[in-house]
């Protein structure tokens, strides 16, 4: 992509960064969770035995779930309010912890239910599980639901998925619609705080559709209304540095599209076997009228694929995606701290961001340095400065400590920070940026790790 840089367009005074409706969302969150606990606690009489302690323990760790369920899938839907304003990796974390309270709770579920019905019916509990898999209503779905829910928390674990493609984790991870969808039934066909209770299962009903619509708009219907608008293709492949390529995409009123320099789209590349995954690239230039450009590093298939990929291929895009933009700005100057293919945000926020800007690229040697032609020109454009952080002789890492950021970025503190490189590295600079007193609301960063 041809980059103009035009002084009469200079970045201006910094605007006041908007309030993040992060603590909004998952107040109401909450507030869902303590009126199923409400519900259970309002049809749930007196308890006797441990055959009824084992039972109600087990009803509401099922009504938990499934509200669970609801919100896992909700925080999938790619909501922009959520993406944008609050964050596309903030919101992955709260889907992962509503991953693993979900887990927790269909296990303690199935252990307790299992057990009080086998106490009520004083059998063993094997017997107690195949009469309730084989005899129940709803129960041979509900099982095969909660097959995939364990396979998707499995594969989902941190060991696993250092061990898993991009491309098998995303498959199995697609497979909680299912999960959702087979188990749905069951809860109102055995579920007790239901049953006579027109309200409950009216609001049950709203819940899983209102999430329902949220994943057929945002997922499936505003995707299929972007690319029919705009229709990109692949313009041309440039080699950047040793295994990473710029891909420029061509298409229609992209200016209307609403992308903002630092954010990032899913892409499907229709050639190579690629347009079966959903993969995020930063846009590593800003929008123009009718270009968009991304930069990628080959560290997987479909990464790797993108090197081959031909002019006139059709691109599928999904986004604009996450808010490490200009408005999380709340000072006149700002810091921008790069590690590896990391630079691709970075590059565009540097042409773009307002006030007074520094970048800082971290890299291994000085051929691992992408775009370092057009950083050195809009450094130059804009009177800011570009410093690079490279290995030294015998190969060792430029320690990157709180001090010797402060000795480096005097007022360090009253600085913005935006970082974005590898997941080690971006949680150890943030560490030592809070020990050089940086204050965490200006620190701010995204990562894209599965």
């Amino acid at each position: 992509m041809t980059t103009v840089y035009d002084r009469r367009t200079a970045p201006a005074v910094t605007p006041a960064a908007p309030r993040s409706p992060a603590g909004a969302v998952l107040a109401l969150l909450w507030a869902g969770a303590a009126a199923v606990v409400a519900l259970w606690w309002a049809d749930t009489g007196s308890v006797v035995g441990s055959a009824g302690w084992l039972t109600g323990a087990g009803r509401i760790a099922g009504l938990l779930c499934g509200y669970a369920c609801a919100v896992l899938v909700g925080l999938m839907a790619r909501v922009p309010l959520l993406e944008r304003r609050v964050g596309s990796d903030r919101v992955a974390r709260w889907h992962a912890m509503a991953g693993r309270y979900t887990i927790c709770l269909l296990v303690a579920h199935v252990v307790l239910i299992l057990l009080g019905y086998a106490a009520q019916d004083r059998a063993s509990l094997w017997h107690e599980t195949v009469t309730v898999v084989m005899d129940y209503p709803e129960m041979l779905k509900t099982t095969a639901g909660t097959v995939i829910l364990f396979a998707v928390g499995i594969t989902s674990a941190r060991a696993a998925r250092r061990r898993l493609s991009y491309e098998f984790w995303y498959y199995v991870h697609l497979l909680t619609y299912a999960a959702v969808f087979l188990a749905f039934s069951h809860q109102l066909a055995l579920g007790n705080d239901f049953n006579g209770h027109a309200w409950a299962t009216a609001a049950w009903y709203a819940l899983y559709l209102g999430v329902a619509a949220l994943v057929l708009w945002f997922r499936i219907l505003a995707p299929v209304r972007l690319n029919l608008r705009h229709r990109l293709r692949v313009e041309s492949v440039h080699r950047e540095a040793p295994d990473v390529y710029s891909v420029v995409m061509r298409g229609r009123h992209l200016d209307e599209m609403g992308a903002e320099a630092g954010q990032f789209f899913r892409w499907r590349f229709l050639d190579q076997g690629m347009g079966w995954t959903s993969t995020p690239y930063s846009l590593s230039a800003p929008p123009r009228q009718d270009l968009l450009r991304i930069t990628v590093k080959a560290l997987g298939g479909h990464s790797a694929a993108v090197a081959l990929l031909r002019p006139g291929t059709r691109v599928w895009a999904e986004g604009p995606y996450g808010s490490m933009t200009a408005d999380r700005q709340t000072s006149a100057k700002s810091l921008l701290i790069a590690a590896g293919v990391g630079i691709t945000p970075m590059r565009a926020l540097f042409e773009t961001l307002p006030g007074d800007v520094t970048l800082l690229y971290r890299a291994r040697t000085a051929e691992d340095l992408a775009l370092g032609g057009e950083l050195e020109a809009i450094a130059r454009w804009r009177g800011a400065k570009v410093l690079y952080a490279l290995n030294g002789a015998d190969g060792r890492r430029p320690n990157l400590t709180a001090q010797s950021l402060r000795s480096t970025f005097p007022g360090l503190a009253a600085y913005d920070v935006y970082i974005c490189g590898p997941h080690g590295f971006a949680r150890d600079l943030y560490e030592e940026l809070r020990a050089a007193g940086v204050p965490d609301r200006r620190i701010h960063h995204e990562s894209f790790e599965f």
